[in-house]
């Protein structure tokens, strides 16, 4: 039988990425001694009063269609919370309620993207960024980082990548796997490519809430920027709430109507038990992040700080987040080979960060996701085997 063409898409390296935390995930399940660092889906229960809202929505029959856009309620709460954040004039028509980040991003570039058109991607970039934007039909361009180890974005290297078919620009701030959080200068320079070539910019701002130190910049708030912005952000990571599929995306209101057309048909709203929940989420969110927040500067150094020890490994620290990477160069092994070696020898599941693009290639990516104990061990047992290597 014949597939559509876009299938080819869907695929690929990107997705073989995830078999090392499958295999973690299917040993935890067998009962065996694995600590699985290697996705972000926090270890700790989504805040009680969240779930509580949830339930006695659910126990009031709030098991209904709901509107398609995301109730109204939530949507004002978000518009009110993000104005606060930007400085921008946002309200509910700026809002479309989305089943989680990810659906966010897959349904702007559906909007945005036609075949054979070029979208940049600052590298190293989300590894579900290439399927998203080629499901469209276009193309991700990768825009190289600095080559100083430090992964900031290089703006000539994004400006370069620009061509008469390019698009838009996406990209994450903070960053993931990197967690690294732009400056204004940095996104005053991507703005101004955006502006001057007249690209959308996409911007995955599901950490924000989650920066360790200093203010966060979002770029649809810099001049010029709010027209050509799309922001993506959901309660995963602020809240606990991975598995609630809940998030929204900002944009001018033209492109929320075509995205409410498209939801329409892709996933009908939302239920109302979670949205009543999120609107909880947004209500205590100045309370809530913080806390998050805390927890995981905490963990990074739990986590970080004891491999310095190693002579073959260097840290590199993350701004935001709740993942760091880890050069393994030194090693004299591959990503992919330390990732499984370590795995197979102390039962610990990283990621080989290639799956983020060639920026990446020779770090690994850890998560802080677990317990502070288990953290420690998985230092030790990462510890062990880098020292196993260098001996």
């Amino acid at each position: 039988m014949r597939f559509a063409a876009r299938v080819d898409h869907l695929g690929g390296g990107s997705v073989r990425a995830w078999d090392i935390h499958n295999a973690g995930k299917e040993a935890l399940a067998r009962g065996e001694n694995v600590i699985v660092l290697s996705v972000g889906d926090p270890d700790f229960a989504t805040p009680q009063a969240i779930t509580d809202t949830a339930i006695k929505s659910l126990k009031d029959g709030d098991t209904h269609y709901t509107t398609v856009a995301g109730r109204l309620e939530l949507r004002k709460a978000i518009a009110a919370h993000q104005s606060r954040r930007t400085g921008l004039a946002l309200h509910e028509d700026h809002v479309l309620i989305v089943a989680g980040a990810q659906n966010g991003l897959f349904s702007a570039a559906q909007c945005l993207f036609d075949p054979g058109d070029e979208v940049i991607v600052p590298e190293p970039a989300y590894l579900t960024y290439e399927a998203t934007i080629g499901a469209t039909g276009a193309q991700m361009v990768r825009a190289a980082a600095k080559r100083d180890g430090s992964f900031r974005p290089d703006l000539e290297a994004l400006e370069a990548a620009v061509t008469p078919r390019t698009r838009g620009i996406m990209l994450a701030n903070p960053g993931n796997p990197t967690g690294i959080v732009m400056t204004r200068a940095e996104l005053e320079g991507i703005a101004a490519v955006a502006v001057k070539h007249d690209l959308w910019v996409i911007c995955d701002e599901v950490y924000a809430e989650l920066v360790f130190d200093g203010a966060f910049v979002s770029i649809a708030s810099l001049p010029g920027m709010a027209e050509r912005t799309v922001t993506v952000g959901s309660l995963s990571k602020s809240h606990a709430m991975t598995g609630w599929r809940i998030g929204w995306m900002i944009a001018p209101e033209a492109l929320i109507t075509h995205a409410d057309h498209l939801a329409l048909c892709a996933i009908y709203g939302l239920p109302g038990f979670i949205q009543n929940a999120a609107i909880q989420a947004i209500a205590d969110m100045d309370h809530v992040a913080p806390l998050m927040r805390d927890i995981y500067r905490a963990r990074c150094g739990v986590l970080c700080d004891p491999l310095k020890a190693a002579n073959n490994l260097k840290v590199l620290y993350p701004d935001s987040g709740m993942f760091a990477l880890i050069d393994i160069r030194g090693t004299g092994l591959s990503a992919n080979d330390f990732a499984w070696g370590l795995f197979r020898a102390e039962g610990v599941s990283v990621l080989d960060a290639s799956a983020f693009g060639p920026a990446a290639e020779g770090y690994i990516r850890v998560a802080f996701t677990v317990s502070d104990d288990a953290l420690a061990d998985a230092a030790q047992r990462i510890l062990r085997y880098a020292r196993s290597l260098s001996a």
